[in-house]
Order: structure tokens, then sequence, then C-alpha cells
């Protein structure tokens, strides 16, 4: 018997966890995005581990900074940043605070407020790719750095938050590299989906960028 998604707020301790941990654990989980249109929520299903200062790949591999203090901060709160001039992400930071882990939500499938994700992904040829890909997740549900720093466990009225929805099968959670990572960090099997949904993005390895001459 298929039952409904469970709408139960998943708590901060959800959060204040390894976050090899918490990533796979984040598949079928529902966010919640209240806009000024009204509510959109996604069913995720595909993430990316970062795991602080000790991982190559992640923004605070350096140490802290005005962009990634977010990281920082006490679990279950949202990173925001800008990206290639272009786009955002979002990214929900987990561990112990200092720790600097997040996951990065990569794709979903729309469950509710579809209308409103059409009218920013004027591009997309289907709803499966209203939210295909990170910077397509946060264009549709409008993310930006106004958003940095949200409390996703302040309750009904935060402007993200994630219900418990229905955790993904282990059976049907699959890893790999991650998507665009290049130098230490590239063979890091820390990209999370579920297996054979349409919503999940298609793996890229990374490119390094040409240099001007």
């Amino acid at each position: 018997m298929i039952t409904d998604p469970d709408r139960t707020p998943l708590p901060r301790t959800f959060f204040d966890r390894p976050v090899l941990e918490v990533a796979p654990d984040l598949l079928g989980r529902t966010l919640v995005r209240l806009t000024e249109d009204g509510p959109i929520e996604l069913r995720i299903t595909e993430v990316e581990a970062y795991d602080g200062p000790g991982d190559p790949g992640s923004h605070a591999y350096r140490g802290k900074t005005q962009r990634n203090a977010s990281m920082f901060g006490p679990p279950g709160h949202a990173y925001v940043y800008f990206i290639y001039g272009m786009w955002f992400s979002l990214n929900l930071v987990c561990g112990q605070e200092h720790a600097a882990s997040g996951v990065l939500l990569r794709g979903g499938e729309v469950m509710r407020g579809q209308e409103f994700v059409r009218k920013r992904r004027l591009s997309a040829r289907n709803d499966n790719e209203l939210a295909k890909g990170p910077a397509r997740l946060a264009t549709g549900l409008a993310i930006d750095r106004t958003l940095d720093g949200t409390d996703l466990c302040a309750g009904p009225d935060s402007p993200l938050s994630v219900l418990h929805g229905t955790p993904a099968p282990a059976d049907l959670v699959q890893n790999g590299p991650r998507t665009g990572v290049g130098g230490e960090g590239a063979n890091h099997p820390w990209r999370f989906w579920i297996d054979g949904d349409p919503t999940v993005s298609p793996f890229r390895a990374h490119t390094p960028r040409r240099r001007r001459t």
C-alpha cells in the first residue's frame, strides 16, 4: 500500500550527524520552500556530500570566509552560494558546529507548486527538468543569498524546511564521484541518488577551465 509522505519536520538532531550519514538519508525527504507566490514542495532525489576542512572539494577546505561562514554554523541551517557569476546553489549544513560540512541539493521532483516553479524555469521541457541539477533547483525554488543561514528547523513559518517525507529504499540508493569536482576530491564517491529516478541529473566529470592567453 502506498502511503502519503510523512509531514513531520526533521529535527535538528537529524542534521547533527556526520555528513556521509546525512547525505543519503536526505533522499526521499521533502524540502519545503515558502515563496511569495505560494508553497513549493520538492522530493529530494540527488545530493552531494562535502566534508569540511578535510575535503579538498569543499568550500571550507581553506578555512572560514565571509562567503562560507554559514557552513561553520550550527547544523540544520542553509548555506547558499553564488557560482560562475550566474547561479545559486543550496546546501544543508550538518555535523557538529564548526565542522563546516554540508549537503548540496542536486536534484528533485516538484510535488507541489509546479505552477510557481514553471514561471522561473521556462526552458524546462517537462516537469522532470524543473529541478534537475543544482542551478535549476535553486532557480525554480527562488533560492538566493538572502536565504543563506536560514534555520531549517525554526518552524512552519521558516522559508525553508525539511519534512520526513518517504525515505528512499536502501536498495535504490546509489553513489559515485561528485559532479564537476577536480583535484584530490575528484574520486570521493560522495554523490548519492535514487536509482532510475528521472529527476536525477547526469554525471559530468570535472573539465579544467582554459586560461586566457
